[in-house]
C-alpha cells in the first residue's frame, strides 16, 4: 500500500523520519481531538436531557421511546458507514460526519413534542454513529502506520471529553437555556472540525486492500475465519458495552436505593467509575506493549469481573464506590482492543460490525438489568456485568492466536 509506506516513511526512526513534521504526529493529534469532541458533544447532550424532557411535556415513557431514536440511528448508520469509508476513504467521512453532528447537536432543544424529538434523534444518533465508526477506521489504520498499540489513548481522549462536557454542561445548566447551550456546542464542533479537518484531509488515509503478486493493490477478501474472528472481537466489545451502559443507569441507584448513600455520592459512582476508565486508557499503550493484547483483555476482563462483583454485592457504599472504580479499570482497554483488532482484520466493515454490536451491548444491558431486577434484585442483577466481563476474557483467550502476543 504506497500510501502506508509513504506514511510510515515519515514515522520518527523510519526512512526520512522527522519527529517535527511527521504527518503521523499531526494525524495523531487531529483525531485525538476529533475522539474529544465527540465525548464532549454527546456529553453536552446528556446533560440536558432533564430540560429538554419538561420542554417537550414528554412523560418517562414516551422520552425512553423517543431517546430510542438515538440508538435506532447510530446502529443503522454504523451498518453502512464501513463501505463509505472504503469508497471516501475514512478521513473524509470523519470530517463530514464531525460537521453532520456538530450540526445535529443543536436540533434536540428545537422541539416541542415527544414525537418531533424522536424524529430528530434519528438524525443525531446517525451522526453520532457515523462519526464513531469513521473515526475509529482511521485510527485504526493510524495505529498500523505507528506499529504501536496507541488506540486506547484515542479512547482515552473520548472519555475526557466526555467528563469535561458533562462537568461544564452542569455549570451552565442554571444559566443558558437548553437551546443556547446546545447552539454554543454546534459552534465549537463546526469550529473544531474546520480548525483539524484539513489536517486529515491533506493526508488521506490507505484503503483497506491486499498487495497481489504483481505488486498491484486488490480489494480485501475476508476468509470465514477473519469472519469469525470479526463477529468474535464484537461480541467482545458487546460485553465491554453492556457493562456500560448497565453502570451508567443503574449505579446511582444502587448505591441510593440499596446502600442508602447520600444522593451526592450515589451521584459520584458513575464519575468514579468514568475517572477509572479514563486513567486505565491513558495507561493503554503501556500496558499493551507489556502485556499484549491477549493478556490484557484476559486481566482487564477478570478485573472488571471481581471489581463488579465487589460493586454490586458489597456491604457498604465505600466498598461498592471501590468496586465500581475497579470495574473501570478492568473495561477500560478491552473496547479498544476489541474494536482495533476488527478492524487490522477486516478494515472500516470490521470497524463497523464490531461498533454496531458494542453499540448494542450499550442498548442491552439498562432493559437487561430492569427485567432482572424486577424478577429478583438490583444487586443480583448488577452481577451480569461480571458475568459478561468473565465472557469477554474467555472470548479474548479463545481469540489469543488472532492477537499480537
Amino acid at each position: 500500500m504506497p500510501q502506508l509506506n509513504k506514511l510510515r516513511t515519515a514515522l520518527p526512526g523510519g526512512p526520512g523520519g522527522n519527529t517535527a513534521a511527521s504527518p503521523s504526529a499531526r494525524l495523531r493529534t487531529a483525531l485525538t481531538v476529533f475522539f474529544a469532541l465527540d465525548g464532549f458533544l454527546f456529553a453536552g447532550w446528556v446533560v440536558r436531557i432533564p430540560a429538554i424532557k419538561h420542554q417537550t411535556g414528554a412523560s418517562a415513557a414516551t422520552l425512553g421511546l423517543a431517546l430510542l431514536g438515538v440508538s435506532a440511528g447510530a446502529v443503522v448508520t454504523m451498518m453502512f458507514t464501513g463501505r463509505l469509508c472504503r469508497r471516501f476513504g475514512s478521513h473524509l467521512v470523519t470530517v463530514v460526519c464531525g460537521v453532520l453532528f456538530s450540526l445535529a447537536i443543536a436540533l434536540p432543544a428545537q422541539t416541542r413534542s415527544a414525537l418531533a424529538l424522536g424524529l430528530v434523534l434519528l438524525v443525531f444518533g446517525a451522526a453520532y454513529g457515523g462519526l464513531n465508526v469513521a473515526m475509529n477506521s482511521a485510527a485504526v489504520d493510524l495505529v498500523a502506520a505507528l506499529r504501536r498499540p496507541v488506540m486506547p489513548g484515542f479512547h482515552a481522549a473520548f472519555s475526557l471529553g466526555g467528563m469535561v462536557g458533562a462537568g461544564l454542561g452542569g455549570l451552565v445548566a442554571g444559566g443558558l437555556s437548553p437551546a443556547t447551550h446546545l447552539f454554543v456546542l454546534t459552534g465549537v464542533g463546526l469550529l473544531v472540525t474546520a480548525a483539524v479537518g484539513p489536517v486529515l484531509l491533506r493526508h488521506p488515509a490507505p484503503r483497506p486492500s491486499t498487495v497481489g503478486a504483481n505488486g498491484s493493490e486488490a480489494p480485501r477478501r475476508l476468509s470465514g475465519r477473519a469472519r469469525r474472528l470479526v463477529l468474535l472481537f464484537g461480541v467482545i466489545a458487546l460485553c465491554t458495552a453492556y457493562g456500560e451502559g448497565a453502570l451508567a443507569d443503574w449505579g446511582a441507584l444502587h448505591l441510593e436505593q440499596d446502600l442508602h448513600a447520600h444522593p451526592g455520592v450515589a451521584a459520584a459512582g458513575y464519575s468514579l467509575f468514568a475517572l477509572a476508565m479514563t486513567a486505565g486508557r491513558l495507561s493503554g499503550t503501556a500496558l499493551l506493549e507489556r502485556l499484549g493484547q491477549t493478556r490484557t483483555l484476559v486481566m482487564g476482563g477478570a478485573t472488571a469481573a471481581a471489581g463488579m462483583l465487589l460493586g454490586s454485592l458489597a456491604p457498604t457504599t465505600w466498598a461498592a464506590l471501590l468496586g465500581f472504580a475497579v470495574t473501570g479499570l478492568g473495561l477500560a482497554n478491552i473496547f479498544p482492543v476489541a474494536v482495533g483488532r476488527a478492524g487490522e482484520l477486516a478494515g472500516p466493515g470490521g470497524v463497523a460490525a464490531a461498533s454496531t454490536l458494542g453499540y448494542g451491548g450499550m442498548l442491552l444491558g439498562p432493559p437487561a438489568i430492569g427485567f432482572l431486577t424486577d424478577w429478583s434484585s438490583l444487586p443480583v442483577a448488577l452481577t451480569t456485568v461480571a458475568l459478561l466481563a468473565t465472557a469477554a476474557a474467555a472470548l479474548g483467550y479463545g481469540a489469543r492466536n488472532a492477537t499480537h502476543a
